[in-house]
């Protein structure tokens, strides 16, 4: 009796260890044992695996927003210096003058120098 139970098992064991191709593209090795009992780690896995992948595509959004934010920030600079130094153009004295100059007023340039008052 126990010599036919021992040969039973070996007969399952040999048929467990075949695996073919037919098995695994047709899906029944994830019938097999090993499979049933590690279906929690799998599970596990692929939602590791779906999280990594949105992780990841959300940081790739974010670089590409901040990307375009710098390049947006550069050119408000580049525009903040350019009016920047029209107002310096337009605001020195000898400027001034010839705008009074030209609309006729009758402001004039200060001969008395400024003083201080304590």
């Amino acid at each position: 009796m126990k010599v036919k139970m021992e040969e039973e098992s070996k007969k399952t064991k040999k048929t467990k260890k075949r695996t073919s191709l037919k098995n695994i593209i047709g899906g029944d090795i994830l019938a097999t044992d090993f499979f049933r009992r590690q279906t929690k780690l799998l599970v596990l896995i692929m939602v590791l695996i779906l999280f990594y992948i949105h992780n990841r595509y959300a940081c790739q959004q974010q670089m590409i927003e901040i990307d375009r934010l710098k390049k947006e920030l550069i050119d408000i600079k580049y525009d903040d210096l350019t009016r920047s130094s029209e107002l310096m153009e337009r605001s020195r004295q000898s400027r001034i003058e010839e705008y009074i100059a030209t609309k006729e007023s009758d402001l004039q340039t200060s001969t008395n120098p400024p003083y201080l008052i304590k």
